[in-house]
């Protein structure tokens, strides 16, 4: 439940540090964290400006408690909206405990999780997909998250959303003015200027709703199954991306019989490798449950390697296995695994394997060499072009499935509308379509 008044509480994680931080937000923010701080200029803290920093001394009973650097921001100039204060103390959890008990017992609640952010929200510093953004900025591991992130927070989503908003809104307004006049028969609203408006709207939500596939993965981080015969290389594979020792690397076929799953940062973008049992028939329970597993991750995965081993496989069985491993959205790079290792090169049989899979089931064709770091560059080079070729050149990317629902529902009854247009329904009928379509945009 929202507190009201003045809260409080640490904005740095728990624990001892170098230095933490305490933030009050409220009305008496200012006063109340005056009356145990007293600067070292002699100053006092309701005189201070707006966004100045004031070094002094908390003291609690007149006991002094710790050196601290005070931080105020007033209303409205301030995260929340109201007055901030910002308490940059020393890390002992001794100190923050003091510090904190001693604003509660001055009348300050305990702020709960995600308050100051929802004061924020509350206040209007920010709407509801830029509040949801904080959070995916706290939790960004990769540049590429990082910079989705700060981009809604900054408002592009919600600028793209208010545009197409006030567009319907505009239209609404003269579709319901020509109701006011419909004895005279008079029309504001132009229908095949409202078929272009909604084709716009069709294209821009149909983009938006394309770059979830992009800003999703790159939020959660891009799944990518490494999948092939047993002893073709998988977890040689892994172990060389992530640069260590992470799965087990035997000649004995079936030693991997359950996923190994890692993350690498590559360029800013986070992947998640995952390392499954070879691809084979078997009477072995426990390794016949590995290859059923296996073949789920690479349903859930949006880039599949698929290893091989020319020597232990015929182009017919690459072919049926690839085939068999594909679903729509997959994107599968075949990889030639273990060419340090052939003494001639048969250049015939991976042509048959790519005539028979390209561009449908295969974006790209590798070869691999435990010895050669360039050919592991190469690897990277390509995962790299996939996620950048899933952007689709968008200037704005989802990455809340809240914000996919709603669109969705929206593109819906925008296709609504446009058909109603065409088989010229009536003015009050549109309006209820387009209503419903400016409803679910608004819930973003």
């Amino acid at each position: 439940m929202l507190s009201e008044g003045t809260i409080v509480a640490l904005s740095t994680p728990s624990g001892m540090g170098a230095i933490a931080l305490i933030r009050v937000s409220g009305p008496t923010a200012i006063s109340t964290v005056s009356t145990i701080f007293r600067a070292r200029s002699g100053s006092k803290l309701t005189d201070v400006k707006t966004h100045t920093a004031t070094l002094g001394d908390i003291t609690v009973k007149e006991q002094p408690i710790d050196e601290v650097l005070v931080t105020v921001f007033r209303a409205p100039n301030s995260y929340t909206g109201e007055n901030v204060v910002e308490i940059a103390c020393h890390g002992s959890p001794f100190i923050q405990q003091q510090i904190i008990q001693e604003l509660l017992h001055l009348g300050i609640a305990m702020a709960q999780p995600g308050e100051f952010t929802l004061r924020a929200y509350l206040n209007q510093k920010m709407d509801l997909s830029q509040a949801e953004a904080v959070a995916d900025l706290i939790a960004a591991e990769s540049a590429a998250a990082h910079r989705l992130a700060l981009q809604q927070m900054r408002g592009g989503f919600s600028k793209e959303i208010q545009a197409l908003r006030k567009q319907l809104i505009d239209f609404t307004a003269l579709i319901e003015l020509e109701l006011d006049f419909s004895e005279e028969d008079v029309a504001f609203a132009n229908r095949k200027e409202l078929l272009g408006l909604l084709a716009q709207l069709h294209k821009k939500l149909s983009t938006l709703l394309e770059s979830f596939s992009y800003g999703n993965v790159i939020k959660e981080g891009v799944p990518v199954a490494i999948a092939g015969k047993p002893n073709a290389g998988k977890s040689t594979l892994l172990n060389l991306l992530l640069n260590e020792d992470r799965a087990i690397v035997s000649d004995i076929a079936g030693t991997t019989r359950d996923a190994i799953e890692d993350t690498l940062i590559i360029d800013g973008v986070k992947f998640r490798f995952i390392d499954t049992a070879g691809l084979r028939e078997t009477e072995d329970t426990i390794e016949a449950i590995g290859v059923k597993k296996a073949r789920e991750k690479v349903k859930n995965a949006t880039i599949l390697l698929y290893l091989y081993d020319r020597l232990d496989s015929s182009p017919e069985q690459i072919v049926e296995d690839v085939k068999s491993l594909h679903h729509e959205g997959l994107i599968t790079l075949l990889i030639d695994t273990k060419v340090d290792q052939y003494t001639t090169i048969d250049t015939q049989f991976n042509t048959t394997i790519w005539e028979e899979l390209q561009s449908t089931y295969v974006s790209e064709q590798l070869s691999l060499s435990k010895f050669e770091t360039k050919s592991l560059e190469q690897l990277k080079k390509s995962l790299l072009k996939i996620v950048t070729n899933l952007a689709n050149n968008s200037n704005v990317v989802i990455t809340n499935a809240r914000h996919f629902n709603a669109l969705k529902e929206a593109l819906a009854a925008i296709n609504i509308v446009a058909e109603g247009v065409s088989q010229e329904l009536s003015g009050d009928l549109l309006s209820i379509d387009l209503k419903e379509a400016i409803s679910h945009i608004a819930t973003i």
